[in-house]
């Protein structure tokens, strides 16, 4: 980590988890466990029927709210989805773009990634882009073109000033969700490679200023370990998350990075 010159993200994704008194509870456990934890950013992001609940329960603290995907339209009829707009109208700061298991599940590419992103940035919001290869591409040895692929195009036609507003979140997809996780190298040299596609996008300024984060499988056990290393940022972190003690751990450990 470079905390002279990047910020140290730590943020959870919830995922679809938590009731309202539950994501209640969660915040308030977690409030005082982190209240003075310096030079890290803490961001919930948490499901839509969550957010007013987790926008009331963390004001005034130093936990940010995010949401985990909006639209790529402003409004119209598009049944069931949010804009970017309802989510900073809101006092939303942060949300999750280009998840896995938004492309795996629900069909996203990273030509509506590219539109989302740019429809978070128009309405203010901080987007955390994720990336991140399958297993069978990793076999295959196509990791690199798959993360240069993916970089090139969801950040495509974004000015240097927004993709500065842009967090990175490194995601392997064999290790989301399955407790494989990535090894510090493994994942250090992939942020790294990230950082080095930005630099040839835009320049080395503009890749040196921009947050890297980790995410698949991050956890209280192996988050030092992770965030010891120079390109890797913080931690976009899941099931972990949902447990203040471990969640606190993680964010310790980035604190001490």
């Amino acid at each position: 980590m470079k905390k002279n010159v990047r910020k140290a993200i730590i943020a959870g994704n919830w995922k679809m988890n938590k009731t309202r008194p539950e994501a209640k509870a969660l915040l308030d456990e977690l409030k005082p466990l982190v209240a003075d934890v310096k030079g890290v950013e803490i961001v919930a992001c948490v499901p839509f029927t969550n957010l007013e609940t987790a926008l009331a329960a963390a004001e005034g603290t130093n936990i940010k709210i995010g949401a985990e995907n909006c639209h790529f339209e402003k409004s119209g009829a598009f049944t069931g989805e949010i804009s970017a707009d309802m989510l900073a109208e809101m006092g939303v700061e942060y949300v999750v773009l280009g998840h896995s298991e938004r492309r795996q599940y629900f069909n996203e590419t990273d030509e509506t990634v590219n539109k989302r992103t740019k429809a978070a940035l128009a309405a203010g919001l901080k987007p955390i882009v994720c990336v991140g290869e399958l297993l069978w591409e990793r076999e295959c040895n196509i990791t690199e073109e798959v993360i240069a692929r993916q970089i090139k195009l969801d950040f495509f036609a974004i000015s240097k000033e927004d993709v500065k507003k842009c967090v990175i979140a490194y995601e392997p997809v064999w290790a989301i969700g399955t407790g494989k996780t990535a090894t510090a190298d493994q994942a250090e040299e992939v942020c790294a490679f990230i950082r080095a596609q930005l630099a040839k996008l835009y320049d080395n300024d503009t890749a040196e200023s921009i947050t890297i984060q980790y995410g698949g499988s991050m956890n209280a056990k192996n988050a030092e370990d992770l965030v010891s290393k120079t390109n890797v940022d913080g931690g976009l972190i899941g099931g972990a998350s949902l447990k203040a003690p471990d969640f606190t751990t993680i964010i310790k450990a980035a604190e001490n990075g």
